[in-house]
């Protein structure tokens, strides 16, 4: 029997759980259907909790990349922390946290980033969407500097509790990630 191909972990929240539709067309199940048609080897893994927080994802953290050893963690986590108005500082220190426990297991990290809306004002909002680009800088990662663009403010493209896409935008949050996730693919 052939080993299995390395594999992709999708750590994140209920956009990339497939909240509201069916979990086969949602963008992570999109993608493992996008890497098998274009000849990747990899097994994509949704490790994503809808509502989850960067404090339960980093509790959850361990025993996923024990399980699973990924190749490739997409991190996409922090939005629910944001809408929440959770600590900047907790929530930097998770992810940051996170990362180096997903480097140190030997894998590559995507981070995600997200925005929110200007509930905690204009100084949360800004410095929640920033941080995330901080630590890929710091940590030279690829950022998708926000998974939700084009499809946010796009009703047909949202759910009616305009939060989460619905399936007609879940191809379009996977057009986000590919263009940062594809160098650090590896064909058989």
């Amino acid at each position: 029997m052939a080993a299995p191909g390395p594999t992709i972990v999708v750590f994140g929240d209920s956009l990339s759980a497939a909240y509201g539709i069916r979990v086969e067309e949602g963008w992570v199940s999109l993608l493992q259907k996008r890497l098998t048609s274009q000849g990747y080897g990899y097994r994509v893994v949704n490790a994503s909790v809808s509502g989850e927080t960067t404090a339960g994802g980093l509790a959850r953290l361990p025993r996923a990349l024990e399980l699973h050893r990924p190749a490739i963690v997409i991190l996409e986590l922090g939005g629910n922390d944001g809408l929440r108005g959770l600590s900047l500082d907790q929530v930097r220190t998770n992810l940051d946290s996170m990362i180096r426990q997903s480097r140190a297991a030997g894998a590559r990290v995507l981070l995600t980033g997200m925005r929110v809306p200007p509930n905690y004002g204009p100084g949360y909002t800004e410095k929640f969407h920033g941080l995330f680009a901080d630590l890929a800088q710091r940590y030279r990662l690829p950022l998708v500097p926000f998974l939700m663009e084009n499809v946010a403010l796009e009703k047909g493209l949202m759910q009616a509790d305009g939060l989460h896409p619905n399936e007609r935008g879940q191809p379009l949050l996977l057009d986000q990630i590919w263009p940062q996730l594809q160098p650090l693919l590896k064909r058989d």
